[in-house]
């Protein structure tokens, strides 16, 4: 899995590329990737050893891969690398960027001034943060994501009714409850964490789900232990992934090899409504699903209709497509045919939407 690419148009699925994020990056063609999540340094230039109450040394964020050094060191690095990024999405491709208050913001301006289009930003809310020791500020309870896509008319992927099914039938907000990555999946080495952030999978299994389809590229340039890949892995999509510490990256490397993924059928995305095929009530008529002269009903069958060989209905007082007909009857200014009228078979009341399902799973097969 850990190696480089064999020549320049031949994209390296499914692999994690051991070196500098800027010089790996570069290697990859043009509009390329579907997205990227980048969980870049946080560069918190911690000014000593951060102690608990019982003087006992926290294990934080100290490593050399976060000292970027002052603000402009800062900036000019997230300047290329995200230069880099957005040359190799695809055009409607996107980018999700986390970070703490210490990035997070700087990151944003370089984002819009390198003409990415933001889309979101989300809070990941810590269920169980790491205390502030010290109690001289607020608890750290959570870190932003933003999500924004290549440019402003990119035609770019949002799973919508696949994330409202995920949370019970309700549109899903920008706030997201999940806790920090502990127990099992917490790689360590020595009793000790492996790595100070490695992020938990939950949290790319949402981003994830919500912004990719089967089969796509994701890539992740701060790869460390390989969340990003394992969830792509069980989830069906392919990953590449930029890791410039060698131990991280052979970390992570047997951590997705030991993954195991989910059936295909398994990881089907709930489809929206928009991207079905569309089905015109004339089609049902011109299939026999419903024979002309038939009648229409809603469920309480206060009103009725006929229906006509070219798809229309009639009343005693209107005619016109199965929308305007039982809007009119209703005096209102729109109504959804669809859901609004039923057809009775065998004995009992079937919506037409019902009828539409049918075509569409023969469309579909």
């Amino acid at each position: 899995m850990l190696g480089g690419m064999t020549s320049h148009d031949t994209l390296p699925l499914n692999r994690i590329l051991v070196g500098d994020c800027i010089e790996k990056l570069r290697d990859i063609p043009d509009n390329s990737v579907d997205v990227v999540f980048a969980d870049p340094p946080y560069n918190l230039q911690l000014g000593g050893d951060l102690t608990r109450p019982d003087n006992s040394r926290v294990d934080g964020v100290d490593a050399e891969w976060d000292k970027l050094g002052d603000f402009q060191a800062h900036d000019a690095f997230a300047k290329q690398w995200l230069a880099e990024c957005r040359r190799v999405l695809k055009e409607d491709g996107t980018i999700w960027v986390m970070g703490s208050y210490h990035n997070i913001f700087r990151l944003g301006t370089i984002l819009q001034d390198q003409g990415y289009w933001m889309l979101n930003d989300v809070i990941w809310h810590k269920s169980n943060p790491m205390p502030n020791f010290r109690g001289r500020r607020f608890t750290n309870a959570h870190e932003t994501l933003i999500w924004a896509a290549k440019s402003k008319t990119s035609k770019y992927t949002f799973n919508y009714a696949a994330m409202k099914m995920a949370n019970d039938d309700v549109q899903m907000r920008s706030d997201w409850t999940l806790p920090l990555c502990t127990g099992a999946e917490r790689l360590k080495t020595g009793g000790r964490k492996l790595h100070p952030t490695q992020k938990p999978e939950a949290l790319l299994w949402r981003v994830i789900m919500s912004s990719t389809r089967t089969g796509d590229v994701i890539l992740d340039p701060f790869f460390g232990t390989g969340t990003t890949g394992a969830v792509a892995k069980r989830l069906h999509r392919n990953f590449i992934g930029i890791e410039r510490d060698p131990a991280y990256a052979m970390a992570a490397a047997a951590r997705i090899d030991s993954v195991l993924p989910a059936s295909k059928e398994a990881v089907t995305i709930t489809p929206a409504r928009r991207d079905e095929p569309r089905v015109p009530f004339g089609n049902l008529v011109e299939r026999g699903l419903i024979r002309p002269g038939e009648t229409l009903f809603d469920l309480r069958r206060r009103y009725t209709a006929r229906v006509h060989a070219d798809g229309s209905l009639a009343s005693d007082a209107a005619r016109g497509s199965i929308h305007q007909v039982a809007a009119q009857l209703q005096h209102l200014p729109s109504c959804n045919g669809w859901t609004f009228w039923h057809i009775e078979r065998q004995g009992r009341p079937v919506p037409l939407d019902a009828l539409r399902t049918t075509i569409r799973e023969g469309i579909d097969a």
